[in-house]
């Protein structure tokens, strides 16, 4: 079986003359927790609605589960659940009438599933209570327990936790990391709140203006991001002996322009410094660096907006 539950070639959608999707390479591994960041009109929602077969591609490639042909495509999108913009939900119903008309359409034999995806998001105790009567976050989680319906193994959410308030994220986000880890259930979820992503995915995939213009781990994610010290000195292979010996770390990497990154001695700065000069070093750069993920997300597509 493919480690890859998605995968995409050269993915393409054009809306007159603007490039929606443009020539998108994206891979998301099972069991992953994929973060997709953008801007607002980034090609976010056009990338997953095409993804989820609510769209179709002007060129380009999408593979699911390890198909990619058109039958095979739709069979694939069966073992998916998602959420696309608002939950699709009868606010004159209850949470489990809802989930009886979305079972029947989606021809899921028994009502047991829907006692257990209740519980599942926690909404097992509504009873009577009509979905115009429920909190955004309580209507969030049955528009989630909606795409769960039928036990999918890969759950596509564009944009989550718009509007709900700071408990209402935590617990959604809770949830989400409860099933990757108790079901392996893997997630695309798109989100502009950058911090609570850092906090939720484990592999990233920055899109701007159409454009996949990086995809990156939580690993990778976070050395780029990491706090160090800068230095460029004349001689950076002294440099490295000065910092072994004299400061007693390795905890450092040689960038390909010759600089070096310091990650330990950060509160340091005055010692790391006499320690360069005192060998005869000239320091020709010396500044602490290290960005958050709204930080490195700007300096990626030149701006500041992170919807």
């Amino acid at each position: 079986m493919s480690e890859y539950i998605l995968r995409t070639d050269e993915l393409t959608k054009t809306y007159k003359n603007y490039k929606a999707v443009n020539k998108v390479n994206i891979t998301v591994k099972k069991g992953d927790i994929y973060g997709f960041i953008g801007q607002n009109g980034a090609g976010k929602s056009t990338m997953l609605r095409l993804v989820t077969g609510l769209g179709f591609p002007d060129s380009g490639k999408i593979e699911i589960f390890g198909a990619d042909t058109a039958k095979e495509l739709n069979d694939a999108q069966k073992r998916m659940g998602a959420i696309i913009e608002q939950p699709a939900l009868f606010l004159n119903m209850t949470a489990e009438q809802n989930l009886e008309v979305h079972r029947l359409q989606k021809g899921i034999p028994g009502k047991q599933c829907i006692t257990d995806t209740l519980k599942l998001v926690e909404l097992e105790n509504t009873g009577n209570k009509k979905v115009k009567n429920f909190s955004l976050g309580m209507k969030q989680r049955l528009g989630l327990a909606v795409a769960l319906l039928g036990d999918p193994e890969f759950l596509i959410l564009d944009e989550p936790t718009n509007g709900l308030d700071p408990i209402g994220i935590v617990e959604l986000r809770e949830l989400i990391q409860k099933l990757n880890r108790e079901k392996n259930l893997t997630v695309l979820i798109s989100s502009h709140i950058l911090s609570e992503l850092y906090q939720l995915a484990t592999t990233y995939g920055i899109i701007h203006e159409g454009r996949l213009i990086e995809e990156l781990s939580l690993q990778e994610l976070d050395e780029k991001c990491r706090q160090h010290l800068k230095i460029k000195v004349d001689d950076h292979e002294k440099g490295v002996t000065v910092l072994e010996r004299k400061l007693n770390t390795t905890d450092f990497e040689i960038t390909p322009d010759g600089s070096i990154n310091l990650y330990s001695h950060l509160e340091n700065v005055r010692i790391v410094s006499a320690a360069l000069t005192e060998s005869g070093l000239i320091i020709e750069h010396l500044s602490q660096n290290g960005d958050s993920l709204e930080s490195y997300f700007s300096k990626l597509v030149g701006g500041s907006s992170h919807e």
